[in-house]
């Protein structure tokens, strides 16, 4: 029989203790059958060997590579197959951290070994890192230690984590036909303003005939472009588009302002308020059930919501939960949330299953917002379709209308 050492979470306490077993196989299922969490799982008389080899400071402060949210979505998953097959945290963070690609995300997780082996629980791991985990993460890995049940809030993670890239990439891929159809437009008639005009412009200028007032005006805009003004557009759009962007990110009141425009935008802004609202509910549920208390709940809420107008409505909601009022009352008070919303919220408040209907509100506004995603791209392909004949359509007509106008005269 060989003797190992833990560290694991029974119960949300930090314990450590001794167990015997045939192989490192037995002694975690051991405890596991004792419901404690593994941390730390090794042979006696490796114990000193692995602590005393660890090096001071270890958090860095500068990636070298970005850290996408797929990155960290397939280092979820990994880790909660992992653990849910009652392997040993510390040895799950090695194995996790020798298979990433990502060197930045191979550097934070390493620091995150180093902690683990010192003892630190794995919810203060991640709450180092804000920027790659966020605080329903960090809550969600807080619950399972508490629980016990690591692995059951780990997939909460995952499916919370897949319902935000899939609304991402839903989003992305409406706005992406309209973008690229917009993009060659736009090309096509600059190419023609620059090539094309000036031949017809040279053509008319040797005939001596009058040109209609539409002509005239692409003439003109032909000169300009293929002139200073062409340059001097190009930068002031561009500066115009740097300095929106920098407001956007310092200024509060600007930020708030056009947060409240992009959800009036026809057809877009229902399609963003209802993934929105898929994601906080998403997101209050899985707290619930983790038994965060409702005014953290929706403090988490508000920090991830993306959405300046929206985390004002949930501050508000939040002071009146603290002032004793309902959550429906609430709800209804704020403009921003439809009458459904708070209607299926009313029903979760009368039977006590908040969390599961906060589930049912996630589910049913993901519904809706994959049937918005599915009309706007039913729409916009003939209305892009039209644009792109009225642009370069009306460019062409216009310039062939003199020759059209002498072949009249002519008859």
């Amino acid at each position: 029989m060989e003797v190992y050492t833990y560290k694991g979470i029974s119960s949300g306490k930090y314990v450590e203790g001794e167990v015997e077993a045939l192989n490192q196989d037995e002694a975690s299922h051991k405890l596991k059958e004792q419901k404690i969490i593994i941390t730390n799982l090794i042979k006696s008389k490796k114990k000193k060997g692995k602590t005393t080899d660890k090096k001071k400071g270890g958090q860095f402060s500068f990636f070298k590579k970005k850290i996408k949210a797929e990155d960290v979505l397939i280092f979820s998953k990994q880790l909660a197959t992992m653990i849910k097959a009652g392997l040993p945290i510390l040895n799950v963070i090695e194995m996790l951290r020798d298979q990433l690609e990502n060197p930045s995300l191979k550097e934070v997780i390493e620091d995150i070994r180093k902690s683990l082996e010192g003892g630190v629980s794995l919810s203060k791991c991640f709450e180092k890192y804000p920027q790659i985990f966020d605080n329903v993460y960090v809550n969600l890995i807080k619950a399972g230690e508490a629980s016990g049940k690591l692995d059951v809030f780990l997939l909460k993670i995952v499916e919370s984590l897949e319902k935000k890239e899939k609304i991402k990439k839903k989003i992305k891929g409406a706005l992406m036909y309209p973008t690229i159809m917009f993009t060659v437009a736009i090309t096509v008639m600059v190419f023609m303003l620059i090539k094309v005009v000036p031949v017809f412009a040279k053509m008319y200028e040797g005939m001596g005939i009058p040109l209609p007032a539409p002509t005239a005006a692409i003439m003109a805009a032909s000169n300009f472009m293929r002139g200073a003004g062409g340059l001097t557009l190009f930068i002031l759009l561009t500066g115009s588009f740097v300095i929106f962007k920098y407001l956007i990110k310092t200024n509060a009141n600007i930020r708030l302002k056009w947060h409240g425009q992009v959800l009036k935008m026809p057809v877009f802004g229902d399609m963003i308020l209802k993934s929105l609202l898929a994601r906080i509910s998403l997101i209050l549920g899985n707290l619930s059930a983790a038994g965060v208390n409702l005014l953290e709940s929706l403090e988490i809420a508000k920090s991830v919501s993306n959405n300046d107008v929206v985390s004002n409505a949930i501050e508000n909601v939040k002071k009146g939960v603290f002032s004793g009022d309902t959550l429906t009352k609430l709800f209804l008070k704020e403009p921003l949330f439809p009458p459904t919303f708070s209607q299926l919220i009313s029903v979760g408040e009368q039977t006590g299953n908040l969390d599961e209907m906060f589930s049912a509100v996630a589910n049913y506004y993901e519904e809706e917002f994959d049937t918005s995603v599915n009309n706007m791209s039913t729409l916009i392909e003939p209305i892009m379709i039209v644009f792109m004949g009225l642009m370069i359509g009306g460019l062409m007509i216009a310039m062939y209308s003199p020759i059209f106008n002498v072949g009249a005269l002519i008859n």
